[in-house]
Parts: C-alpha cells; structure tokens; sequence
C-alpha cells in the first residue's frame, strides 16, 4: 500500500517547486486523486503534463496504485480556475 504522503513527496521530487494535492478517495489506500500544480507545465500538452507525474510514480503504478485521477495546471491556470483573475 502507498499513502497520500509518500505520492506528494515523489511528484514533488519529480517536480522541484510543485505545489502537490493527494487525496485518497476511497480510503483504501490504492485510489488516489491528484492535483499538481507547476510552471513545468508551462507550453505542455495534457498527455505531457502527465507524462511528468506519472514517471516517478511508475513502480507505485504498477505495484500499490489501482486507480489516480490526475488534474495538472500552470500557477496562472490554476490561479484563474481558483477565480483569482
């Protein structure tokens, strides 16, 4: 099993500078919610911007994780979803 933390510590590592939300929406601990934000997504496509997240979680993915909604965004994406512009 993998808890919320260890997902938030390997995407930040991945990630220098993401800001990293993990939700476990089962409470199982093998169905997580994700949403990363990060400038490295800046010019990406969606399939690159997961890409990105899903590489340092590649063993957790095929061994502890069942299911991961993914949501990823740029600081100014975010800031505007968030109503801030």
């Amino acid at each position: 099993m993998i808890d919320a933390e260890e997902i938030r510590s390997l995407i930040e590592t991945a990630l220098p500078g993401a800001t990293v939300q993990v939700r476990d929406f089962t409470g199982g601990g093998d169905h997580f919610e994700v949403i990363v934000v990060s400038a490295a997504f800046a010019g990406k496509g969606l399939v690159e911007r997961h890409r990105l997240v899903y590489a340092p979680l590649q063993e957790a993915m095929a061994e502890r994780i069942h299911a991961l909604a993914l949501k990823t965004y740029t600081p100014e994406e975010f800031k505007r979803i968030q109503g801030g512009e």
